[in-house]
């Protein structure tokens, strides 16, 4: 099953070694990590993955699969920009936030739209007039987030 984690592209060392862990906590699921393609969280995600026998997909914005960072396995390159984000998040079963700047933003919103499962670890809070939105469900490591997408995803 395919589990897109998400998350800014340029991140901290605590957001990169979160992610790392996401990524192998799914591998270790059986999960495939469908993600951007490119740096920070994306980066750490896939690298996790992959040090744990996984397999991982990068939706890329450009045209070159070449962007893809090294720990993709299978590079999509859509040439599409930002819009990829909507092919990130329809392809999956489930999304991990990790932290994040608005890509991230947008594709937790498209996810929630799309009924999408989406568990945060350190990310945006959601607010719909003045009450919290309960959309993103909020745990607290990386184990936690990969068995909940996991099992949501399964019962979908």
């Amino acid at each position: 099953m395919l589990i897109a984690v998400i998350g800014e592209g340029d991140c901290p060392p605590e957001l990169f070694a979160l992610a790392e862990r996401v990524g192998a906590e799914l591998a270790r699921r059986g999960a495939t990590v469908i993600c951007g393609g490119l740096g920070g969280v994306m980066l750490a995600a896939c690298k996790g993955a992959k040090a744990a026998g996984g397999t991982t997909v990068g939706i890329l914005p450009g045209s070159s699969p070449k962007d893809a960072n090294p720990f993709v396995d299978i590079p999509i390159a859509t040439g599409l920009g930002e819009a990829r984000n909507v092919i990130v998040v329809r392809s999956a079963r489930a999304v991990v936030a990790v932290g994040g700047a608005y890509g991230t933003l947008s594709e937790i919103a498209f996810a929630l739209k799309f009924r999408k499962p989406v568990i945060g670890l350190q990310t945006w809070e959601l607010f719909r007039r003045g009450e919290p939105d309960p959309g993103i469900i909020r745990v607290d490591d990386p184990a936690t987030a990969a068995e909940l997408a996991c099992s949501l995803a399964a019962a979908e």
